[in-house]
């Protein structure tokens, strides 16, 4: 008798983001996305598209970063980005099934549907609900609590 799952396409999850300050609701997202397939890939934000994105520098390198993601058990790979733009050769080659946009990312779906597409890319787009207290779990938040706190 072999494994029921034998022969069974595995349903891969895409989902990217910086990750700096690695806190609780950076771990409801990744479980929730994982919940979504039977692999979890995550893309991590390249240190300069931090620096454009969020006008800051990243506390955490990307190294770093994709290291302490790895180090998660929901987590099965990860890449640092390329600078700049969504690298859709890179989400070509990891082929996913859906991809898991986070409540706080400013993607349109639909939008982010069809470029995909337009790159050759089939996959669902799904948007992660916060279940968390976003006034908290929230990189800037933190930062901003550390500097109230401690930088007097």
């Amino acid at each position: 008798m072999g494994d029921e799952n034998e022969g069974k396409r595995k349903v891969r999850v895409l989902t990217g983001g910086v990750f700096d300050l690695l806190h609780v609701g950076h771990v409801h997202f990744l479980s929730q996305a994982k919940a979504l397939g039977d692999e979890l890939v995550v893309i991590v934000a390249h240190d300069e598209t931090v620096r454009k994105r969020k006008r800051r520098e990243p506390v955490n390198t990307a190294e770093d970063r994709a290291e302490l993601l790895k180090a998660l058990k929901m987590v099965d790979e990860v890449y640092i980005g390329s600078p700049g733009a969504i690298d859709y050769e890179l989400v070509k080659r990891i082929d996913p099934d859906i991809i898991a946009v986070g409540p706080d990312q400013s993607f349109n779906c639909e939008r982010l549907k069809e470029d995909l597409r337009k790159h050759g890319i089939n996959a669902e787009v799904i948007r992660i609900p916060y279940l968390y207290r976003s006034d908290r779990a929230k990189t800037s938040k933190i930062i901003q609590r550390i500097v109230e706190t401690y930088c007097e």
